[in-house]
């Protein structure tokens, strides 16, 4: 039954695209973020196979992609930004905001802080709503925009590259991070963070053992006019 499920939603994303061409990722990816349904991931995947297949030009799909992303994230956040909470809670169940998914994102935003933004994207149930919280807590819109379309392009470049990497094998990679997403992008994070550290620690180390005496001299100098 899920496979029928699967391969009908399939057939009615291909003739999205064979009818309204790029169109459908834009407003698709858009829809979805301010919560309204639309298999964002699964069509990113699917567009990604026929870009493998020679069908649609995969850095076409990345600007389409990023700029409907971007485009429901900075909607929804001047949404809760201008509207707050009292606004949500009223209106949310238009949105599909239920007050349970709105409890789950605030834990998530206590845990994680403005890097939930980032990361929201590869957590059910919590990337819809990360945009409206960031708006209602008042986030700065450079911080917001610095962590939401850092987040959005690593995102779509992930989910899209599954169906033009992997070709005929896409379905069964996709599923596999759609329930290990969070892991497998923390991982490549902290890899790429070690690799970095690794790379330049010769330079860092030089920059903290220059700033070492200069802080210790600033120190005694403050210490020094308390004294006075």
């Amino acid at each position: 039954m899920e496979s029928d499920f699967i391969m009908e939603m399939l057939k009615w994303i291909q003739e999205l695209f064979a009818n309204y061409g790029y169109n459908v990722l834009f407003f698709g990816l858009l829809l979805e973020f301010v919560a309204l349904p639309f298999p964002g991931e699964t069509t990113m995947a699917f567009a990604g196979f026929l870009s493998y297949t020679g069908r649609l030009d995969f850095l076409t799909l990345v600007v389409v992609a990023f700029a409907g992303t971007t485009a429901g994230m900075t909607i929804t956040y001047f949404i809760g930004l201008k509207a707050g909470l009292p606004f949500i809670q009223r209106y949310g169940k238009w949105f599909l905001f239920s007050p349970a998914k709105l409890d789950k994102t605030q834990r998530w935003f206590e845990r994680y802080g403005s890097f939930l933004i980032s990361i929201g994207y590869f957590i059910p149930g919590v990337r819809h709503f990360t945009g409206y919280f960031a708006g209602i807590i008042a986030l700065p819109f450079r911080k917001f925009a610095l962590y939401a379309y850092g987040g959005a392009l690593i995102w779509v470049i992930l989910f899209l590259g599954i169906g033009k990497v992997f070709g005929p094998q896409w379905m069964g990679i996709f599923h596999l991070f759609e329930l290990y997403a969070l892991w497998i992008v923390s991982g490549v994070a902290l890899l790429a963070a070690l690799i970095v550290l690794l790379r330049y620690r010769r330079i860092l180390t030089v920059r903290l053992l220059r700033r070492s005496p200069e802080l210790e001299l600033k120190t005694k100098l403050k210490e020094t006019s308390k004294e006075r």
